[in-house]
């Protein structure tokens, strides 16, 4: 697990299985090569995650009884629950599927939201020493009956928010033999949990799980073909935990409450947020709702949240609801970490200056989670970090050697654009324990996944960036999401963050739309702010003046000759705009006959 016991302090000692991070006092505030070069990994060889996550704190008499998640629901109903009687549960619960015949390794779709019986229901799979496979409660019949089918799933459980396309899909999925209906969902399934749950008693031998072995299952879409399942194992966590506790300024500290509206169905959520937090015992909130911006302030407020994951989406909706919101909230952040689209400079001045806390951003993949980023530290003198530069993804964290490569592995030299890659060793030649173990039933993709370049295996992402002389990460976008326009090769990222600089931009994706004479030209679909009036010759004006504001700051190719307004942009589940999407529909209206 990771090990800083360079920076430990004196008199506090590290337990056996625990990734803690202290720092002694800084005498300069750029401590990254302290913090990278002397780090070291320690994976143990038996580890499991229900264990590290629940299992201890729930037999320890200090702190069973301590809350470890709050839960909401949009309709007003409030809990909160302990670790005791989450692992109560969780016992239960695996006890009840050993008997309905799930195995060691077995897969059990999890398709419930943020709320208890789906921390329950992950604990009571990992300590079983099966598979669990989160799966968004968004997903259609069609989404879920190939990922259930594709994993050969045996049991599922589903809640009201999903059980009716789950039973949609179930004619289509042979292997899933029992599907468990929770909450409004009880009398839909085959067995209901609560019933499922008295019948058994709270004990439960847990399996001893090696850090190797396979916990999660995460379907992850590409750019072409199905989805693809990445397979995660148990020792994932612990190269999550360097990038986690910088980003979050250095957690866990004594007062820390986590919330992100991050679906705990994938890496972001999962990984980023539920996870984590309860590997260092602390509380986490879990809302069963949709997001507002209105919404996510009364969360931070309510329970005192001092740490979170806002994705740079629900950072803008924040930004342009609230713009001072020291003025209606008494807030106690002192972290931020963002990921999943670059924050871009606007959100971040708003972050620093209206909310207090300059936002870490990170980056990471579902195979290869949390491995750039930044850890600015900033209020408390006594710990190390790192100081973050407004634009950049950061720099890699502790544990991981990462590089910007070109199309034959080479590592790219600084301010050329290349695609990120994470070694599968770090500096110190020792393996990375972050990377996942391959997809499901995909030797092919897994295979394509990696690149070898002076003795060195290098795990591809698929996302462009620039390296500065600091080792600074500057995001370009999806190698997908770049194109040539007029022999220029251009990225969305920089592009957008200028269009949000504009009052009447709400959000915004930039895609190629095709040309006959440039092969494509820049296109982007926007999202106007309430207050804006719409109307067919504020329309003509709004769309120059908005071009104008653009090739004004960014280089004269890279203005949108072409505007369109639109209510929406299309989403992933996990907040990520889909420019896929916008490129397709382009496409098709270029290839419609004329007329």
């Amino acid at each position: 697990m990771p090990d800083y016991s360079h920076f430990a302090r004196s008199g506090r000692d590290r337990q056996p299985g625990d990734n803690r991070m202290t720092a002694l006092p800084a005498t300069r505030r750029d401590d990254y090569r302290a913090l990278h070069d002397s780090f070291h990994w320690d994976v143990p060889e038996i580890f499991n995650l229900a264990e590290v996550c629940c299992g201890r704190w729930a037999r320890d008499p200090a702190t069973m009884h301590r809350i470890a998640v709050y839960t909401e629901h949009e309709d007003g109903r409030r809990a909160s629950h302990t670790y005791a009687h989450i692992q109560a549960e969780a016992n239960r619960l695996s006890r009840a599927l050993r008997e309905l015949g799930v195995q060691r390794g077995d897969r059990v779709a999890i398709v419930m939201p943020q709320r208890i019986e789906t921390v329950i229901a992950g604990m009571a799979v990992y300590q079983l020493g099966a598979v669990a496979m989160p799966l968004s409660m968004l997903f259609g019949p069609e989404a879920l009956s190939y990922r259930i089918d594709h994993s050969e799933t045996r049991v599922a459980i589903a809640d009201e928010t999903s059980i009716d396309n789950m039973l949609a899909a179930r004619p289509d999925c042979p292997t899933l033999r029992t599907v468990i209906g929770v909450g409004d969902a009880t009398g839909r399934g085959d067995l209901d949990w609560d019933t499922l749950l008295a019948a058994q008693i709270p004990e439960f031998t847990a399996e001893q799980t090696k850090a190797e072995e396979a916990a999660v299952l995460i379907y992850t879409s590409g750019t072409t073909g199905p989805p693809k399942g990445a397979v995660i194992p148990h020792r994932a966590l612990i190269g999550n935990l360097t990038g986690f506790v910088c980003s979050q300024n250095w957690y866990p500290q004594d007062d820390d409450v986590f919330w992100s509206p991050a679906d705990w169905a994938w890496t972001g959520g999962l990984w980023d947020a539920l996870m984590p937090a309860l590997y260092f015992g602390r509380p986490i909130v879990g809302y069963q709702g949709r997001f507002s911006a209105e919404r996510a302030f009364e969360l931070l407020e309510r329970y005192g949240v001092t740490n979170t994951f806002l994705f740079p989406t629900a950072l803008k909706q924040m930004m342009k609801a609230c713009p001072t919101p020291s003025d209606h909230y008494q807030l106690k952040l002192r972290a931020i970490m963002s990921a999943g689209e670059a924050v871009g400079e606007t959100v971040f001045t708003w972050c620093r200056d209206a909310l207090g806390v300059i936002v870490n951003e990170m980056f990471g993949q579902t195979e290869i989670n949390y491995i750039v980023g930044n850890c600015t530290a900033q209020y408390d003198e006594s710990r190390l970090g790192w100081p973050a530069r407004p634009g950049s993804m950061g720099r890699p964290y502790p544990g991981h050697r990462v590089a910007v490569i070109d199309e034959d592995g080479r590592p790219c030299p600084p301010g050329e654009d290349g695609e990120v890659a994470v070694c599968a060793t770090d500096i110190h030649g020792h393996p990375d324990p972050v990377f996942f173990l391959g997809y499901w039933k995909n030797e092919a993709a897994t295979a394509a996944k990696y690149s070898e370049y002076d003795g060195l295996r290098w795990c591809r992402t698929g996302d462009l960036a620039r390296i500065d002389a600091d080792g600074y990460l500057w995001y370009q976008g999806r190698a997908d999401d770049v194109f040539k326009s007029s022999g220029y090769r251009i990225g969305p990222s920089e592009i957008e963050n200028c269009l949000l600089k504009h009052p009447a931009v709400s959000n915004c994706a930039v895609v190629p739309s095709p040309d006959p004479e440039r092969g494509s030209i820049v296109k982007a679909f926007i999202v106007l702010t309430p207050s804006v009036t719409r109307s067919f010759d504020n329309d003509a004006a709004l769309i120059a003046e908005l071009q104008q504001h653009v090739r004004g700051q960014l280089a004269p190719y890279e203005y949108p000759k072409a505007i369109e307004f639109i209510d929406q942009l299309p989403m992933t589940t996990t907040g990520k705009i889909q420019r896929r999407v916008l490129r397709l529909q382009e496409q098709e209206r270029a290839e419609k006959p004329a007329g």
